[in-house]
């Protein structure tokens, strides 16, 4: 997802409601204002992202900063009840071991079987200016996306698609060593399309990411990995995952 060409700062958005769309001529745009279908403004008071202590199943925009006293207790207080394990071996693990990718069809969580793929849902959730392919809901052609990790604003374009990548923010290979291997496809199929555990964010950012855990890599902006390290408590708590015993010293210590 990057910000390199196209990107610019822009301040005060406030983040609505994207999705993805396929090509189409200029002229054929559908276009959502803030506000309008698809918009939602966010938690930390500039309608750019959600605290994700107020953001449980991962239906609001963006992550937020956590700043308050009083959050940051109940964030470690969230983070304390992660399990902790050692990561297992890779073997076997393939993506496809967590369905094909962005499907619409897994049962149990939220925006699925609304008949848009899951990354359209999630530029639907975050994308601020969105244009839409004429007569679809779905495919999207351009937006604004600020992204929490790095802190920029994002111009995105789809015949750049690569700029704007959606994180698994607990990693499906993680995911795999730290149990989902002995689950069934279905509820692997959940975890990889779960909003809770999806943020569009910077593309090559993501890619320098990997399938680390928050010991060995965290946003570069320091003033959202509290929220990060609950994020990825929610997620491991919700399909009862354990981390490893230095990133749960990690995520804490982010709190």
């Amino acid at each position: 997802m990057g910000g390199g060409r196209g990107s610019r700062l822009f301040v005060g958005v406030s983040v609505t409601v994207a999705v993805l769309a396929g090509c189409g001529p200029a002229g054929d745009l559908r276009i959502d204002k803030p506000g309008q279908a698809g918009s939602d403004k966010g938690g930390d008071g500039s309608g750019r992202g959600a605290n994700p202590l107020d953001n449980p199943e991962g239906t609001k925009p963006g992550l937020a900063p956590i700043t308050s006293d009083k959050d940051r207790a109940a964030a470690r207080k969230l983070i304390d009840k992660v399990p902790t394990k050692g990561r297992g071996p890779k073997t076997g693990y393939d993506r496809d071991e967590f369905g094909y990718a962005w499907a619409d069809n897994a049962d149990g969580i939220p925006l699925a079987h609304n008949g848009c793929d899951t990354r359209n849902d999630l530029l639907k959730r975050d994308g601020v200016e969105v244009k839409f392919r004429s007569g679809s809901d779905c495919v999207v052609v351009s937006m604004t996306l600020y992204d929490p990790y790095t802190g920029k604003t994002i111009e995105w374009r789809k015949q750049d698609a690569a700029e704007v990548q959606i994180d698994h923010v607990m990693p499906l290979s993680y995911d795999w060593q730290m149990g989902a291997s002995r689950w069934s496809d279905g509820k692997r199929k959940q975890i990889a399309n779960d909003p809770l555990n999806l943020l569009p964010v910077d593309g090559s950012t993501n890619s320098s990411k990997g399938d680390s855990g928050p010991a060995s890599w965290l946003p570069p902006v320091k003033g959202i990995r509290c929220s990060y390290a609950v994020r990825f408590a929610q997620v491991a708590l919700k399909y009862d995952l354990p981390v490893t015993t230095a990133d749960k010293a990690a995520m804490l210590e982010q709190c």
